[in-house]
């Protein structure tokens, strides 16, 4: 199963004529797909559940039943879309920038409601805000070295984020007020740790990435190297062509390498 309607591939299952309009018929398709559909709705919801909260001053514990309804609706499709997304094929470019969007949206919009109305101390809200734009960014400036893998702990600060602050929206009082809060302390307490964790994973692959095109700097180096020394034999008197020894310009890299490592790390950064 594709996830393209057999129309968007000319209506019989063969390739669709007309070259790039043929493709752009099966990207447009695949647009709407139900990972991506459930996406939208969770961008939809979000001024929904801004409404909801606020209604009436924000007190009213019938708005916030129905708030909680609208931001449990999303957590739930956060965790259905992306399954649906890898299981069947249907990962799209609008998905992969949507889908973190809808997320950072959702909880940002709750946790700034929470706190303006009083609920929650604005500092909270700044952390896991902070936190999640911070490793955001992270992300974007080491994805030329590699992609930061989802961690278990970073799926236990998700889940962790979603239970504190639904319980927030609801109106709790009496012993799950007082729950809601050390379950609020622990979903902070991942969020930085997960955060700091995250940091250490760029650092460690922003420093492997460096280390490999040093590596590949220096054999690029060492090849020119020994292509020019063989030229220059070849046109000697009385000397016969040479022909560039791959192994040994990997040697002599490795060993350019391991006798001058910063060299090769200046010549990687440029």
């Amino acid at each position: 199963m594709t996830g393209v309607p057999a129309s968007a591939r000319g209506g019989t299952g063969t390739p669709a004529p007309g070259g790039k309009l043929g493709a752009a018929a099966v990207n447009e398709a695949s647009l709407w797909n139900i990972a991506n559909i459930l996406t939208m709705v969770r961008l939809l919801l979000v001024p929904g559940f801004v409404m909801l909260m606020l209604a009436d001053g924000g007190y009213d514990p019938a708005w916030r039943a129905w708030a909680w309804a609208a931001f449990a609706v999303a957590m739930i499709t956060d965790v259905f879309d992306g399954h649906l997304a890898r299981t069947y094929n249907l990962v799209t470019d609008f998905g992969k920038i949507a889908d973190p969007i809808a997320d950072k949206a959702i909880m940002g919009a709750a946790l700034i409601c929470l706190s303006s109305l009083g609920d929650l101390p604005w500092w909270v809200t700044g952390v896991i805000l902070g936190r999640e734009l911070g490793i955001t960014l992270l992300r974007f400036l080491v994805i030329r070295y590699g992609v930061i893998p989802a961690s278990r702990g970073g799926k236990m600060k998700t889940l962790a984020q979603g239970t504190a602050v639904g319980m927030y929206v609801l109106a709790l009082t009496g012993p799950l007020a007082t729950f809601r809060f050390w379950v609020m302390a622990v979903a902070v307490a991942l969020t930085v740790l997960t955060g700091l964790d995250y940091v250490r994973q760029a650092i460690v692959l922003r420093r492997a990435g460096l280390a490999e095109a040093a590596a590949a700097a220096a054999v690029s180096q060492a090849a020119v190297a020994q292509a020019t020394a063989s030229r220059t034999d070849a046109g000697a008197p009385g000397t016969g062509s040479s022909v560039v020894d791959p192994e040994a310009v990997e040697q002599a890299a490795v060993e350019s390498v391991v006798a001058d490592p910063s060299a090769s790390s200046e010549a990687a950064e440029k």
